[in-house]
């Protein structure tokens, strides 16, 4: 697994022994950042169940300004914090050792927010429409900002909740990717405080 593009394009990423990890395609990575495009450039990103952190460092790598990964498995967070520190990612990253959604409680109705939401939970196991519900209902996108849920072709993820629309779905063979935004209203603004600390 490798870096699709940016400045740490073809740096290989580490991934976990055994199956606890199902890392996001090299293939579905470059589709996704190439729909992203620009959105991604000076971004504040949150990675959730964050894994080998290839979603993040893709992030970073093609100019997002900074990452918080959350990853609750002891075992892998070692892995992604070795993959940031081989890219050289610096104070550009943090990283949470915590259960995902005890994390967006943690972040909800804060006046921190994300330009870019990434989530790539367990398949088949309800989790990708719970992620829209909490990120909706934890205000943790800032206007205009997006939230990208990959998901089983077969899970059924809502049009909309808590403000959040479905703008565009893609399938990928067994891979699929829904994109909700927040649509910004007139004069909305947010937080650009450096990000928070490890846990």
């Amino acid at each position: 697994m490798r870096v699709t593009g940016g400045r740490w394009r073809g740096r290989p990423l580490k991934v976990p022994a055994g199956r606890q990890v199902r890392p996001t395609t090299d293939r579905v990575r470059q589709a996704l950042f190439n729909i992203l495009g620009r959105a991604v450039e000076g971004a504040r990103v949150l990675d959730l169940f964050a894994g080998t952190g290839s979603l993040a460092i893709e992030a970073l790598s093609r100019g997002a300004r900074e990452a918080l990964c959350i990853e609750s498995d002891p075992r892998v967070v070692a892995v992604l914090k070795a993959n940031l520190h081989a890219v050289g990612a610096g104070a550009g990253a943090a990283v949470w050792r915590q259960d995902v959604f005890a994390a967006v409680a943690k972040l909800a109705g804060g006046s921190r927010v994300f330009d870019l939401i990434l989530a790539d939970p367990p398949y088949r196991q309800g989790l990708a429409a719970r992620v829209v519900a909490a990120v909706g209902d934890g205000r943790l996108l800032a206007p205009g900002g997006r939230l990208v849920v990959e998901h089983d072709p077969r899970e059924v993820l809502p049009d909309g909740v808590a403000g959040l629309e479905c703008a565009d779905r893609r399938r990928y063979g067994d891979t699929a990717l829904s994109f909700y935004v927040l649509p910004a209203r007139k004069g909305e603004s947010h937080d650009h405080r450096p990000l928070p600390g490890e846990l």
